[in-house]
């Protein structure tokens, strides 16, 4: 069976998947915001975290505006964030290691907690830059994680049922967000112009991008089905806890079996998304979180008989340990309605959280596709006049068209993924002037964050941003002039303009 009452007794190799995993991205997630909040964030950044801080805490009514936080109890200082991002790092390559897991369940349990809490402190004031949906995705399910327990019993199956419930929500709700969403969802078209406009092309995208139409229309609707059908099935081990003479019902572990082919078609679908472009963690979080509806008979963790294991056992499972995973469960499923009633909404909020914690929350992407890319290009000049000018080159989004995209997921290029939402709003934001005075300081933490410094940490005297509409090249564009991009200038959006 798949489960036994309340020990999910062929989880254990999903256990060990689900805590290792999660810890790999908190690993990843701390590893980013080490290398990149100060430059746009700390003391000195884009969109300073102090100054947010402060003035939050300048009225009482405000306070409640900003979602916990060690910051607000201990003063924000860029030391500060590097020791938490140190700590945070050490404490998730344990948990990938597997030592925590090797104690009692409270062990993994507060080390969770910890990263869980030592990252929402981050996000909390990341701001713009730490506003995309797998951020809350990564919070929540480390909150889930922090109560799988450890080797020496089975995980208890209601947050392995927990997990399951998460990644529909993920699964089902970016789907109904593209039904709702623009029509080349629904005409099958949107992925005929994605792999070209997504935010961060990967090395394999360009060649995703010239397949066939048929083969595109083929993805979405493929997609469709992923999204909008299979994330019913990973339910379907639920039904092992009938008892088998029950007539109806199917016996034996054909339940875990359609539950177990579900978890690999979206494993499959995302494994896809991965090889063709670059969402942070967001695609290697909901294969990993797939994994939680694979039972594999045998490999779950040894249940002890009572007398030589926990005085009072459950199921296999520490008394107390069952009482804390049924309190969380049912934490979980009351702050999990207002996300619920958002599946079936007539407006669908897209990677919404409903309360502090960030448990529950609301997941969706892509609800419409951009047709045409287009890209900011910031320019240079050491010349008085302007005569001549220089670009600045980015680590991940397009720039020189004959440099093949890289692969950096999961790891999160934040200053580039805003880069590609400029040209989608009404204005230029605060952060992108910020942006550009810094590059006319010649700032050195700013200037790591790029690929490309033209004047090699000299100042320029002018700098100015200039609209590209960017294609892939042809097969015989390639060919022919060695170029993965095609770009045709447009306008100058923002100066030049220097310092006095």
């Amino acid at each position: 069976m798949a489960v036994d009452g309340f020990a999910a007794v062929d989880f254990g190799f999903a256990r060990e998947v689900l805590q290792r995993g999660i810890a790999a991205l908190y690993l990843v997630a701390f590893l980013s915001t080490l290398n990149q909040f100060r430059p746009l964030l700390g003391e000195r950044g884009l969109l300073p975290a102090p100054a947010l801080l402060e003035w939050v805490a300048a009225r009482e009514t405000r306070k409640r505006m900003l979602n916990p936080t060690l910051f607000r109890r201990i003063r924000y200082t860029d030391r500060r964030l590097v020791i938490l991002c140190w700590c945070g790092m050490a404490v998730a390559a344990a948990l990938a290691a597997g030592i925590p897991q090797l104690g009692p369940p409270w062990v993994p349990m507060l080390c969770f907690l910890a990263l869980w809490l030592g990252y929402m402190s981050v996000v909390s004031i990341g701001q713009t830059f730490y506003s995309f949906g797998w951020e809350m995705l990564l919070l929540e399910a480390g909150f889930l994680a922090s109560f799988l327990g450890s080797n020496d019993q089975p995980p208890p199956t209601v947050i392995i049922v927990l997990f399951w419930w998460l990644l529909f929500r993920l699964e089902f709700g970016a789907g109904m967000i593209k039904i709702r969403g623009g029509q080349e969802w629904r005409d099958l078209t949107a992925l005929t112009f994605h792999h070209e406009t997504q935010p961060m092309p990967g090395p394999l995208s360009r060649q995703a991008h010239l397949l066939p139409r048929w083969f595109h229309k083929g993805e979405v609707v493929g997609n469709h089905f992923a999204q909008l059908v299979v994330p019913f099935f990973l339910f379907a081990p639920l039904v092992s806890w009938v008892p088998e003479p029950v007539e109806g019902w199917l016996p034996g572990p054909v339940p875990q079996i359609i539950g177990a082919v579900a978890a690999g078609i979206v494993i499959a679908t995302q494994t896809w998304l991965v090889l063709t472009g670059n969402f942070a963690w967001l695609n290697w979080a909901t294969i990993v979180i797939a994994f939680s509806a694979i039972g594999l008979p045998g490999m779950g963790a040894p249940v002890r008989p009572a007398e030589t294991a926990w005085p009072w056992l459950i199921d296999a499972i520490p008394l107390y340990w069952f009482v804390i995973t049924c309190a969380v469960g049912i934490l979980c499923l009351v702050l999990s309605w207002p996300a619920l009633r958002n599946l079936f909404a007539r407006r669908q909020l897209m990677n919404a959280g409903f309360n502090r914690w960030q448990i529950g929350n609301a997941y969706g992407a892509f609800g419409t596709v951009t047709k045409e890319r287009v890209e900011i290009v910031v320019e240079g000049s050491a010349d008085e006049d302007g005569a001549q000018w220089h670009e600045y080159e980015f680590k991940g989004k397009p720039g020189d068209v004959r440099r093949l995209p890289r692969q950096f997921a999961p790891y999160h290029l934040r200053l580039d993924w805003l880069m590609w939402f400029l040209p989608l709003g009404r204005s230029l934001d605060d952060w992108f002037t910020a942006f550009l005075v810094r590059l006319l300081e010649a700032d050195a933490p700013t200037l790591a964050l790029l690929r490309v410094d033209p004047f090699r940490g000299e100042r320029p005297r002018w700098v100015r941003a200039v609209s590209y509409r960017y294609r892939y090249a042809t097969r015989a564009e390639r060919k022919a002039d060695g170029v993965i991009w095609v770009r045709t200038r447009r306008r100058v959006l923002l100066g030049p303009f220097g310092l006095k």
